[in-house]
């Protein structure tokens, strides 16, 4: 049984292979980038939005408004950034329900590289946000003493949510896989709605964890000590 799509060589080109994770992956940002491109061409003030775009609507405003609950401050500046993790990873869980198609979340090296994304993003956001000396000083609090533990603790961050997330959507294959072969016609259309709930969970929980992580890092002492207090 062939646990993940790394392992599918779709074609090759000048010698390079390119993988089922790689195409799959070219698929999902084709898909997203055309569908945002047809809802908002005519985007203008004074033309009506239609469904679709009324729809895109909603979904960037949750997007924002669940930043804005966790951050505590407007959640513009995440939006970008967390939205693209979110969408990205929603539309690659849910089309594995379409046959033959092989999500790229399924692959450690995708949500390693999406992890490897937020680690690169919390020191980002933290210095454009407190300044280099500001975001560095966070290493050494509450002591100096803390400073080695701080930095395990921030590459640990990065490994959880990609073991986490590849090994949720790994057991679901696994578990569809043997599913499949005890009752064939029953078990796929279950394991099929599970895995589209699962895929809704695993993205919502993964942006929500980077939210968190580049929050603390862009907050202020005072926001911070007041988040303490309130626990």
């Amino acid at each position: 049984m062939d646990l993940t799509p790394d392992n599918t060589i779709v074609f090759e080109a000048w010698g390079i292979a390119v993988n089922a994770t790689i195409f799959n992956t070219w698929i999902i940002m084709a898909l997203l980038s055309g569908m945002s491109m047809v809802i908002t061409h005519n985007l203008r003030p004074d033309v009506p939005p239609n469904r679709w775009r009324t729809m895109l609507e909603v979904i960037v405003q949750g997007i924002e408004s669940q930043i804005t609950e966790i951050a505590r401050r407007p959640g513009h500046q995440l939006l970008y950034f967390v939205g693209t993790l979110f969408l990205f990873i929603v539309t690659s869980n849910l089309l594995m329900v379409v046959p033959g198609f092989r999500p790229p979340t399924a692959s450690l090296s995708t949500t390693a590289g999406l992890a490897l994304s937020v680690l690169v993003a919390v020191p980002l956001f933290g210095i454009t946000s407190r300044g280099l000396g500001g975001y560095l000083k966070t290493y050494l609090e509450p002591s100096v003493i803390m400073l080695p533990f701080n930095i395990i603790s921030e590459f640990s961050r990065g490994l959880s949510l990609a073991i986490r997330l590849y090994g949720n959507i790994m057991s679901g294959a696994v578990i569809a896989a043997i599913l499949l072969g005890v009752a064939p016609f029953f078990f796929p259309v279950v394991m099929d709605m599970l895995g589209l709930l699962t895929g809704l969970i695993q993205a919502y929980i993964f942006a929500i964890l980077a939210t968190v992580y580049i929050s603390s890092a862009t907050a202020e002492p005072k926001t911070l000590e007041n988040a303490k207090e309130g626990q």
